[in-house]
């Protein structure tokens, strides 16, 4: 009887543990990218608040790339969406200057996506920094959670 109960306990933990991995797997991309609606009714005055409030912030814009305009010219219709490449060298310095830290260069510059929905709105996306950072630790983890929290203070500016 206590072997069944031992079985019975072992296969629920696992069932258990089976089921949180998938709750997981599905849950976690809407964990690491964030999506807020901006408080202008504009699109472009959005993107144009946004740009000030970053250079404001002492950050620098790298590039602005305008999909809708970009995917026009392969013949397809999208509405507005424009990624904003962003970077901080006081940031980006401390992680590029270290061997090892390196390894997340891919993620740099920092994005930061402005696009409308068919409701008519402008929602500002981008990756969740405090949470993607956390994995990585050290250096790479202090930089991001840093970086990333100055630039949501500056994102707040647009969507309250």
């Amino acid at each position: 009887m206590k072997k069944q109960v031992a079985i019975a306990g072992l296969g629920g933990f696992v069932l258990g543990l089976i089921l949180t991995a998938v709750v997981g797997f599905y849950s976690l991309p809407r964990l690491m990218m964030l999506e807020d609606r901006s408080r202008f009714d504009d699109f472009d005055t959005t993107v144009e608040q946004f740009q000030q409030k970053v250079r404001d912030a002492g950050w620098s814009i790298l590039d602005v790339h305008d999909m809708q305009s970009i995917l026009a010219g392969h013949g397809h219709d999208i509405l507005d969406v424009k990624i904003v490449e962003i970077c901080s060298s006081r940031y980006s310095a401390d992680i590029l200057l270290l061997d090892d830290e390196r390894i997340v260069a891919p993620l740099m510059p920092c994005r930061v996506a402005f696009y409308k929905k068919s409701n008519g709105n402008t929602y500002v996306g981008r990756m969740n920094s405090e949470l993607m950072a956390r994995p990585f630790g050290g250096v790479i983890k202090s930089v991001m959670q840093t970086a990333g929290a100055q630039m949501e203070a500056v994102i707040q500016q647009v969507i309250e």
